[in-house]
């Protein structure tokens, strides 16, 4: 099936996955919104693809107090969005062996880009997609393989990305029974050649940009999964992970939401 959908918002655009993606948006004939804190990397997206393609708006997702104005103002200008995706994130490395060089500010803000601030963007525009009863719309999420596997070297990186993994499992199920057709999507990918594992962000790593998949290639198996329909991506080593226990665990889930349905059902007044 083709990527259908009439405007895109891709929440953390300015590099790596976002910023590919994005691309890969337009260059689908879909108009994009492409949002982060970087204005010079946004503007020179526009200016590539056309301004008549591209919209931009710089924000800042840790400013979690200015989160439903942002939606707000996004949905006033563009009420044809119908397709968001939430990708910013952030990596950095704790050694709680040697806690004194563990920084907690750092920690925080790690917590709030990863998760606390993903959780605020999906609460600011569930209600608009749901107003949209004529058609699909799709609400994404960038995890990780780690939110799968923890890494002992980044455990905070690992912990959020499973939080959010558990809480868009549960809005999955929450949705199905709500208004609106709304399609919650995961994508879970590997290490990637992206400046997520730079050295200016991790001081202790050579080259780190070039860790992990190339940028190429976990674009177009991500794009043919968007393209395909599914709801969940698992990507290159990712798909292991997956295949070899989420798979089962996503079961336990399923039946153990099913059995706690049926026991809240019987106390509900």
């Amino acid at each position: 099936m083709p990527f259908d959908y009439k405007k895109v918002l891709i929440i953390g655009a300015t590099s790596g996955i976002g910023q590919a993606l994005a691309a890969k948006v337009v260059e689908n004939g879909t108009p994009v919104i492409v949002t982060g804190r970087r204005k010079e990397n946004l503007d020179a997206f526009a200016k590539k693809y056309g301004s008549d393609k591209v919209r931009t708006k710089v924000f800042d997702i840790t400013q979690l107090d200015q989160i439903p104005n942002f939606a707000s103002e996004i949905i006033a200008d563009n009420p044809d969005l119908d397709c968001i995706l939430v990708n910013s994130g952030i990596q950095r490395p704790f050694d709680f062996s040697k806690p004194e060089t563990v920084d907690m500010d750092m920690f925080d803000t790690e917590l709030i880009t990863n998760y606390s601030s993903a959780v605020r963007l999906a609460k600011a525009f569930i209600p608009h997609l749901q107003t949209q009863q004529d058609h699909p719309t799709l609400l994404g999420f960038t995890t990780s393989q780690l939110a799968l596997v923890p890494m002992m070297r980044c455990p905070n990186y690992g912990a959020t990305k499973a939080a959010l993994h558990h809480f868009i499992l549960a809005l999955r199920t929450q949705l199905e029974s709500g208004p609106g057709n709304i399609k919650v999507l995961e994508l879970y990918p590997p290490a990637v050649q992206t400046e997520l594992h730079d050295t200016k962000h991790q001081p202790d790593l050579k080259d780190g940009h070039l860790i992990g998949m190339p940028l190429d290639e976990f674009t177009e198996e991500a794009w043919a999964g968007l393209c395909e329909g599914k709801d969940q991506i698992p990507v290159g080593s990712a798909k292991e992970a997956f295949a070899n226990f989420e798979a089962k665990r996503q079961e336990a889930y399923q039946h153990m939401t099913r059995m706690l349905s049926q026991l809240i059902k019987k106390h509900l007044r």
